[in-house]
């Protein structure tokens, strides 16, 4: 039997993986994977990391962080496999990137606010992708990105050489325009067409939460779990007054459940 090592965790977690990939002994499963099979799995590690944050589970978090580690080992090995680069390499190369990117921290440049850190984080960036070759403001932004944060990242991107909106307020009337562009294409209008004018709506609003300083898929992420939780409420309420397919009907159980909710919040907030 293969002995692994001891000594410290990370070390057993990657021969571990190197055992999972051995040509010969390892798992079918494990070897016949690569980058582009594993992706999906990081990304829905990554959100379920996400996902036991937004629960205060700390039990949870640490077992998704695990998982989300394994995804890095995983991606590490495939690629000294290919001798390309191994986890040290991209323990090492984040490690001189923090450094690098600290220099208030790590050397003698004095930062004298987190708005100024921002900035300076976001000039180092800049210089990185500059000097690797980026063209422009908005290279380098991940296209596997959920949609609404890639938009946010993109247009926040676009504001470094100024082109933005002054201030939240401004951002509204361009939701006003593009609303009204979507209700003149619904009659008779190709899918194509629409599709397009409600990409332009989503990219607009993707603006106003930005401007607003509010991570969009964090908020529509509450908010489809608040729509979840108060459509089962709906759900149960119509079952036990056997409520059917009445639009109205429903409308009301749904109105009930919202100030339910409302009080309920109000009495555990005086608890408190």
């Amino acid at each position: 039997m293969t002995r692994l090592p001891t000594a410290r965790p990370i070390d057993r977690l990657i021969a571990i993986m190197a055992r999972l990939r051995d040509p010969e002994r390892g798992c079918p499963w494990d070897r016949e994977q690569d980058f582009t099979t594993i992706a999906p799995y990081t990304i829905e590690e990554a959100y379920e990391v996400a996902d036991a944050i937004e629960r205060a589970d700390m039990g949870a978090l640490k077992d998704e962080l695990g998982d989300l580690l394994l995804q890095v080992v995983f991606h590490a090995r495939m690629a000294e496999e290919a001798g390309d680069f191994a986890f040290d390499d991209v323990a090492a190369a984040i490690a001189d990137k923090m450094v690098r990117r600290h220099p208030h921290v790590f050397g003698d440049v004095e930062i004298a606010s987190v708005a100024a850190q921002n900035e300076a984080w976001e000039a180092h960036k800049a210089a990185e992708r500059q000097a690797s070759g980026g063209e422009s403001v908005v290279d380098g932004v991940a296209l596997a990105l959920p949609a609404l944060l890639r938009a946010a990242k993109i247009s926040r991107r676009a504001a470094r050489i100024g082109f933005d909106w002054p201030d939240a307020r401004a951002v509204i009337p361009k939701i006003a325009e593009e609303i009204a562009e979507l209700e003149a294409e619904l009659d008779g209008a190709s899918p194509a067409a629409l599709e397009e004018e409600m990409g332009d709506l989503l990219f607009a609003v993707a603006n106003l939460a930005r401007k607003l300083d509010i991570e969009p898929e964090t908020a529509l992420r509450r908010a489809t779990a608040k729509f979840e939780r108060r459509f089962r409420q709906v759900e149960a309420l119509a079952a036990k007054r056997g409520v059917g397919r009445d639009l109205d009907a429903l409308e009301a159980l749904w109105q009930e459940v919202k100030v339910k909710e409302k009080k309920d919040h109000y009495e555990d907030t005086k608890k408190e």
